[in-house]
């Protein structure tokens, strides 16, 4: 059976408003069996009129034009696809900032913000920091600690050029373009080799190769699987870094790494074979599942 579109559930010549928009919308997003059918709803109508979601209910009664109809209808049927809203918005918020995103770059999550968080912590007392991420993608993380700390000075990696234009988009949108260094290269490769950090930080790709057809549709097949995937065990690239890290830390420097909270005690057992680190701590997110290693050179 054909699933109704906006432009059928009513006479293209009747007027809609934005409340009846929005409950339209929600209703058949809830059809569709989405999590939060009227955040979304408001999230693209709010785009689509280029106003803040307030807007749409202090604006309830007011008559969409036919260029916003067409807009919506044109973003609700991508989203029935499971086109991620945060594509068709171009937008995500993280930290309490707004990230531009592309289908080049991992659309941030709220878990990731405990990554920040931890790094945070693990620089409060070290004056003019020096921070490498690897893997960066839309420059969330980084563009968060800049913000943070004003006196930090951050090297971003990226193997994609594509998301590192992203990144740089997002650092200049924050102010913070001149604090951080991106550079393109897989992981430490365009590091210089005497090159020293305080804090090392990765969100690396850590899922199962096996595991991308159990992913929901949203991720599977919109968002990038360079940044998504890592081998058979899902581990190969948190592998390297491992391996890697001891040589570009300070004494006494940090490494964290966000991972899926079923790889913790693999992880645990990787640090402790390595000489150059003395802990290993897991730090749980707000679900109480393992979630980011802070390990100790």
């Amino acid at each position: 059976m054909t699933k109704p579109q906006p432009s059928t559930a009513k006479s293209s010549s009747e007027m809609w408003t934005v409340k009846q928009v929005l409950e339209w919308t929600t209703g058949y997003f809830g059809k569709q069996g989405f999590e939060s059918p009227r955040l979304e709803a408001e999230l693209l109508l709010a785009h689509v009129r280029k106003c803040q979601r307030i807007e749409l209910y202090t604006h309830h009664g007011e008559i969409l034009s036919d260029d916003h109809r067409a807009n919506m209808r044109e973003l609700v049927r991508r989203r029935a696809k499971h086109e991620p809203v945060a594509y068709l918005t171009v937008k995500k918020e993280f930290f309490s900032l707004d990230f531009e995103v592309s289908k080049d770059v991992l659309i941030p999550r709220p878990e990731t913000e405990l990554l920040v968080e931890e790094t945070l912590t693990a620089i409060s007392e070290k004056k003019q920091p020096l921070i490498l991420e690897l893997g960066t993608g839309s420059g969330c993380i980084a563009c968060s600690l800049a913000v943070k700390r004003a006196d930090a000075s951050i090297t971003a990696v990226d193997l994609s050029p594509a998301a590192l234009d992203i990144a740089r988009q997002n650092a200049k949108k924050h102010a913070v373009q001149n604090r951080i260094r991106f550079l393109e290269g897989n992981l430490f490769e365009p590091v210089e080799r005497n090159e020293r950090f305080d804090v090392i930080l990765s969100n690396p790709p850590y899922v199962c190769d096996h595991e991308l057809a159990e992913l929901d549709a949203d991720v599977r097949d919109h968002e990038p699987k360079l940044a998504l995937l890592a081998g058979k065990d899902g581990l190969d690239v948190i592998r390297r870094i491992i391996a890697k890290t001891g040589e570009y830390l300070t004494d006494h420097g940090v490494l964290l790494l966000e991972f899926d909270p079923a790889q913790s005690e693999a992880i645990r057992k990787m640090c402790l074979e390595h000489n150059r680190f003395s802990n290993c701590r897991i730090i749980k997110d707000l679900a109480r599942r393992d979630r980011v290693a802070v390990i100790q050179k």
